[in-house]
């Protein structure tokens, strides 16, 4: 692999930190007024515009298409959990602790493909996945008689997330990239409208809140454009380990804005994690390279 490329894939991935830790501070600020699902509601709204925006100038708004609906609810509901549970965690843990929970995810892919896509629970994901749950004790550092509920919120995000994932490998068969986040954006505004104001009450955004949300809107389309950028020039194998970089550098940034401080035992169980994530990556790209 070319110089070029490493430094290509590093660039995009600088985007993808920028926007993930701009999301996550402007998710906190936002939820000192609005709810999670107020929230995900207007972000939503945000959302369908930019991308009919987008890919009308694009010329694809023809690529929206009706199929597989039942497959994008399915989808959608996963995200929807798992982005307000993302939102709650943010507000009530600190930031670098939501991350290393995050980054569980791909390990959760490998527990629920044989679930999903019908894919064999080899001893290499189970061995992953085990270690990366060492990794969660040690971030989390659970206590049976108070189970802190901001870790169990990330922890939550993190397999919504991965179900997510899934399935949008299973749309991405027959359905186009604008096609997935147009029904993301309107489907999951349908869920916060209906959740948001299932209290008979939905609460308006002040001036000063639309500019944080405008941020997450934004920041959450750009994040994952980067990430998927990164990984059509470089491989995953490169790619991962510059994503955990996202990990010091919201540590760092909750320190200066938060005070929160900086703990050895997230960045050790951080450690672990990667650690659980490389053995997964290594042993799905055996196979291949041996093909």
């Amino acid at each position: 692999m070319s110089e070029a490329n490493i430094g290509r894939a590093a660039l995009w991935m600088t985007g993808a930190i920028v926007s993930f830790s701009s999301m996550a501070v402007a998710g906190r600020q936002v939820t000192f007024e609005l709810d999670t699902f107020e929230l995900m509601l207007y972000r939503s709204l945000i959302g369908i515009v930019l991308v009919v925006a987008v890919a009308g100038l694009a010329g694809r708004l023809g690529e929206v298409s009706r199929q597989r609906l039942g497959l994008h609810l399915v989808r959608n509901v996963c995200h929807f959990a798992g982005q307000n549970l993302w939102f709650l965690a943010i507000a009530l843990i600190p930031l670098a602790q939501v991350f290393a929970m995050e980054f569980t995810a791909p390990l959760w892919v490998a527990v629920l493909a044989p679930l999903v896509l019908g894919e064999r629970l080899t001893r290499a994901r189970a061995l992953a996945a085990l270690t990366g749950f060492a990794g969660i004790l040690i971030v989390a550092r659970p206590d049976p008689a108070a189970l802190e509920p901001g870790a169990l919120a990330a922890l939550g995000a993190a397999i919504c997330f991965a179900g997510s994932a899934l399935f949008t490998k299973r749309l991405t068969a027959s359905q186009s990239i604008v096609s997935i986040l147009f029904w993301l954006t309107v489907m999951q505004a349908a869920m916060g409208l209906i959740c948001a104001g299932a209290d008979g009450a939905i609460a308006w955004p002040t001036a000063a809140t639309w500019v944080p949300l405008a941020v997450i809107g934004v920041a959450g389309l750009v994040a994952h454009f980067c990430l998927t950028s990164a990984l059509m020039v470089a491989p995953a194998s490169i790619v991962m380990p510059l994503d955990f970089l996202r990990l010091p550098v919201i540590a760092i940034v909750g320190m200066a804005l938060y005070g929160e401080p900086l703990e050895a035992a997230v960045f050790l169980g951080a450690a672990v994690i990667l650690v659980a994530n490389v053995l997964n990556l290594r042993s799905e790209l055996r196979p291949r390279q041996h093909a």
